[in-house]
Formats: C-alpha cells, sequence, structure tokens
C-alpha cells in the first residue's frame, strides 16, 4: 500500500522530514536554497510558487517558514527580515489538504501545541536539548502533548537561544540527526517533534481517505 505523500515547504536539510517519514509519509521537500544532504525527494524552488502549483497533488503539507524575524538573534542582532508565515498561512488556506505550520516561539502563528526536547528525553551525556517550537494545523486533529521536563537536564545543549555547545557529534546525538553540519542542525527540526505531530497527521489523513 503506497504511503500518503506529504510535501515538505521551507525544508532545510530534513529533520522534520525524517520524523514525517518516520511516521508512515513519503516526503517529497522544497526550499529555494539546494539541500544536498536532504534524505528524500528534494526539489530546489519557491516554496510558495511551487504549493500553489502542486498542492493539490500532496495529502498533507508541512511548512517551517524561516523563522530569524522571530529569533532572539533578530533582536539581538538588529536585523529584519521578511514574515513568510503570514503569505504561507493564506496560500495553504486554498490548496484543502491538512497543512501544519512550524515555527520559534513568538511568531505571528496560533501555538496549537508546543513541543520541547525534553518531552522526548532527547539528551546525551552532556545534557538534553530544550528547544521549543509551535506548531499551528490547518485543521485541528486531537494531540495529547507531555509535559515539559526540563528539571531533568542538568546541562541544556543548545536550547531555544543557544545555551551550550559540546561539539557537532554531541549535538547530532541530543537532536537525532546524524546527517547534517553544524549550521544545518542549527535551524532544524528534531525528527522526534514530526514523528509525533506525523502520527496524529496521519490518523487525520486516514480518516479523510
Amino acid at each position: 500500500m503506497a504511503r500518503p505523500l506529504l510535501l515538505d515547504l521551507f525544508c532545510g536539510a530534513g529533520g522534520a522530514a525524517m520524523g514525517y517519514h518516520r511516521a508512515g509519509f513519503e516526503v517529497v521537500g522544497v526550499d529555494i536554497k539546494p539541500q544536498p544532504r536532504y534524505p528524500f525527494e528534494f526539489i530546489q524552488g519557491a516554496a510558495l510558487e511551487y504549493v500553489a502549483e502542486h498542492g493539490p497533488e500532496f495529502d498533507a503539507i508541512h511548512a517551517s517558514p524561516p523563522c530569524q524575524a522571530f529569533s532572539n538573534a533578530r533582536v539581538i542582532h538588529g536585523r529584519t527580515h521578511p514574515d513568510l508565515i503570514t503569505p504561507t498561512r493564506k496560500t495553504l488556506k486554498t490548496v484543502g489538504a491538512p497543512w501544519v505550520i512550524e515555527n520559534v516561539p513568538g511568531a505571528p502563528m496560533r501555538p496549537d501545541i508546543v513541543l520541547c526536547g525534553s518531552m522526548f528525553q532527547l539528551k546525551s551525556e552532556n545534557g538534553g536539548l530544550i528547544r521549543h517550537r509551535w506548531f499551528e494545523f490547518g485543521q485541528s486533529f486531537g494531540a495529547l502533548v507531555p509535559p515539559c521536563a526540563h528539571e531533568r537536564f542538568t546541562v541544556s545543549v543548545f536550547g531555544h537561544g543557544g545555551h551550550m555547545y559540546h561539539g557537532v557529534d554531541d549535538w547530532r546525538e541530543v537532536m537525532g540527526i546524524e546527517w547534517m553540519t553544524r549550521d544545518e542542525l542549527a535551524q532544524a527540526i528534531p525528527p522526534a517533534y514530526t514523528e509525533f505531530i506525523g502520527e496524529q497527521l496521519m490518523w487525520h489523513v486516514e480518516d479523510a481517505a
């Protein structure tokens, strides 16, 4: 039986994609920049243009618009970046498939659920991952979210703002991502997050079918 097809917009190097794959989806990624380490089918191009043309071909859509406009780094460095979440949401609403938007806390979106590495015990011998991410759903579906458990981690390894760094191998272990470079890890979503989301989304897709 063929896997449901999920479109991964603004895909980066594929952290989110791996989680959805583990949840049972066939994944296709789209990004404006080359992604030579993306682990699944990859299309280089403008994400919103691609989904406007091809969105109806997919059973579900995930989008991770660049978060620099809303991150702590923007405040620290005084840089300005465009808000891509608003046009992404507007475009996804025209497609019809169930969709998920992911971004950092404080982004202009509805945090239907908030996930953190401590919920999934993402850790190594040097500490654990405290990295919060917001998820907004285009169509509501149930998701029982475990509580944060920061108190279990004595040292945080690259938390939301980047607190501690013990080397790229340690960071890969904590994130559950073995194929990315340091810079790619800095932007990635741990696959555990989207595997959790994907399991809920899969039930929704199967019910719709």
